[in-house]
């Protein structure tokens, strides 16, 4: 028969080897977040089109439903988008078109 403390040590040798096996593990399959960020993205697209396929009745009606929301998507942003871009070409060329000589310095 095993005497309290005996067994008290043997859990805690069993703890301690369990929490470095935890370690180890957790060491050994670090995630990159950006990775991770990505694969969940990827996988809400996925359950998004199987809901759409579920709702339309099949994949084909699925694809079209999305291509025609992205087109969607892609018409309203492009105007927006080119006058971002126009607005940051202005904003350059006002920046590099200043005078860059220096005044004399008055004392």
């Amino acid at each position: 028969m095993t005497s309290y403390s005996e067994h008290d040590h043997e859990r805690r040798d069993l703890r301690q080897a369990y929490e470095l096996g935890r370690r180890d593990a957790r060491r050994a399959r670090k995630r990159h977040p950006v990775l991770m960020t990505f694969t969940i993205v990827a996988a809400l697209i996925g359950l998004l089109v199987l809901a759409l396929a579920a709702v339309n009745g099949s994949f084909g009606s699925a694809g079209v439903v999305v291509d025609q929301n992205l087109a969607t998507a892609a018409d309203r942003a492009e105007p927006v988008v080119r006058g971002a871009a126009a607005g940051a070409g202005e904003a350059v060329r006002d920046v590099t078109a200043t005078d860059r000589t220096e005044a004399p310095a008055t004392r």
